[in-house]
């Protein structure tokens, strides 16, 4: 039966890999113009006492890709001016709200205290304080965009730089640049209303110290995590209570103190899917029977560690059908209910909201959470294939939580989410990844939980099962995953070909040169369309999207982005 269900999830992963990377690449190949498709980013520009980094920019790319360049935008470090901006749009929010309260009372002008929260300091008309903070927050705006583009400090050694066709950014975007790989670092750039503009101020060096931190910072976080975890484990596992502590046998044997700790595991079980693979399947695995079995998982060698987890997988049968049904099946239901928009709504009506722009928000239903609805997809992939030759009755209560998401997240998409991206099937190669480790770690606790039966003798009998699932993940790996992380030139060339004979008269130029441009340095919307100096004007091709008026996105464009995002 492991054989049967690891060759049966090769041959589906296998299917699925091929269907979805033909998916992308016609969808790659049929997608209109955007301006991510013909343009870098650029990272780590080395300093040159002679020239300016835009200088640097267009004299390196004139003479390294002198066929294919077109134009560059530098990257400013404008995060006090986006403070700035974002504070004078609040205060234009609060003088909406006093200027449509007056409207609707002419007997009596609004008025507020100027200290902390209104609760104190000298009353002022409201609207009056309002319009002269406006104006302040005005000249200050150009104050510090002048100090921006005029001083060199401001400008981060990064840039967009835009091609001529896709065939070039493809070139430049999958290619080494120089001798030295640490400079004039090339990747594709993000959709422009995907760029987190506050991170690209942000110095390389110091973004790389920053993920080392939160590298170590979740590593021991997930390690404390276990401490919990452990401790809710053992209670939830009478016998080890009653080994661990005999004297406490009497009380526990009671039927009303008994009857509370077996339901111990039912609402601890909701609690344990933040940390997926280590706190709630190897975490409650382990820790499950830790007063047995914890003098000999600390002094065994690393080999016994599948055996001892291998042991403890039958015992903890119940406890994730539990788990499945609490995680699983009520959170599907809740998803459908939304209980917790509703109620965050209502809060945000009751004390929040104060113009229809207030409310429009408050109404935003939000997108799906990718990053941790897909990790609890994943978990129950793990759960499934780990006992579906150990405890075949868990299956069922598997295929139902399944049958149920497929329903409920369906509607939702279609009918309740606002879409934030399309990435085009990017995050597949990660799924299935994940679904070989599951299938790897199935084997080897199959191979524990063996070893300690009758059955050891067929234990050897498995050691093929990780290697020929192993020998199927490089073969997907080196056969599909290019699709994914690289971007043919072969299409990059037909696309290329395709819109110049469709558009022989296209201004490109036009299209690419303000994409990339910060949004503070343009006006969003008609309030600050006026601030915004010549240099900075408002960029062509733009519509409003879906449900967001004030955001904009490149005329052409059918999907929300590209799903990239510069990280913290």
């Amino acid at each position: 039966m492991a054989y049967a269900f690891t060759f049966w999830t090769c041959y589906v992963l296998k299917t699925e890999y091929e269907t979805v990377a033909k998916m992308r690449l016609h969808f790659l190949a049929s997608e209109n113009r955007r301006p991510d498709q013909f343009t870098v980013l650029v990272r780590n520009v080395p300093p040159d006492p002679d020239e300016s980094v835009s200088e640097l920019v267009e004299h390196f790319f004139l003479v390294n890709h002198p066929s294919d360049y077109l134009t560059h935008q530098v990257v400013y470090n404008a995060n006090v001016l986006s403070q700035l901006v974002n504070k004078k749009k609040k205060m234009k929010n609060w003088l909406d709200y006093y200027q449509i309260k007056y409207s609707r009372n002419q007997a009596r002008k609004p008025s507020l205290k100027t200290g902390f929260l209104g609760l104190w300091g000298n009353r002022v008309d409201a609207i009056d304080h309002y319009t002269s903070e406006i104006e302040r927050l005005s000249r200050e705006i150009s104050l510090e965009r002048d100090k921006i583009v005029n001083n060199p400090k401001s400008i981060m050694p990064a840039a967009f730089v835009s091609f001529k066709t896709r065939w070039g950014a493809a070139v430049c975007a999958q290619t080494q640049q120089t001798r030295n790989p640490t400079i004039w670092l090339t990747g594709w750039a993000p959709e422009p209303r995907d760029v987190y503009w506050d991170n690209l101020a942000i110095p390389f060096v110091s973004l790389a110290l920053r993920s080392l931190v939160i590298a170590v910072a979740f590593f021991f976080l997930t390690f404390f995590f276990m401490i919990p975890i452990a401790f809710v484990q053992s209670l939830a596992n009478i016998e080890g209570i009653e080994k661990a502590l005999p004297f406490l046998k009497p009380i526990i044997e009671m039927k009303v103190i008994k009857s509370f700790i077996q339901g111990l595991e039912r609402r601890s079980a909701d609690r344990y899917y933040i940390f997926q693979f280590i706190n709630v399947f190897l975490g409650s695995i382990i820790t499950g029977t830790a007063f047995q079995q914890l003098d000999n998982f600390i002094h065994q060698s690393a080999t016994q560690i599948p055996k001892t987890v291998g042991v403890s997988i039958p015992m903890k049968a119940t406890f994730f059908i539990t788990y499945i049904m609490v995680d699983g099946w009520a959170g599907v239901a809740g998803e459908i209910l939304r209980l917790k928009p509703l109620i965050i709504f209502h809060l945000k009506n009751f004390f929040m909201v104060k113009t229809e722009k207030d409310r429009e928000e408050a109404m935003d239903p939000g997108t799906l959470g990718f990053n941790t609805g897909e990790p609890q997809i994943q978990l129950y992939f793990l759960l499934g294939l780990v006992y579906a030759v150990v405890s075949p009755i868990l299956l069922p209560f598997i295929i139902v939580f399944f049958a149920l998401a497929y329903v409920v997240y369906r509607h939702q998409i279609i009918n309740v989410y606002n879409q934030e991206y399309e990435s085009a099937a990017a995050f597949w190669p990660d799924v299935h990844g994940r679904i070989i480790v599951a299938v790897i770690v199935s084997q080897l606790l199959l191979m524990g939980l063996l070893s300690t039966k009758e059955a050891a003798q067929s234990t050897p009998l498995l050691i093929t099962l990780p290697i020929l699932t192993i020998w199927f993940h490089l073969f997907c790996k080196g056969r599909y995953e290019p699709a994914f992380v690289r971007y043919p030139l072969q299409e990059a060339m037909m696309k290329d070909t395709l819109e110049r004979a469709r558009e022989p008269n296209l201004n490109l130029k036009s299209f690419l040169q303000d994409a990339y441009r910060h949004p503070v340095f343009k006006g969003k919307d008609d309030s600050d369309s006026d601030e915004a100096p010549e240099e900075f004007e408002k960029e062509p091709g733009l519509v409003p999207t879906k449900r967001q008026s004030r955001r904009n996105t490149p005329l052409p464009s059918k999907q929300a982005g590209s799903g990239f995002v510069l990280p913290a």
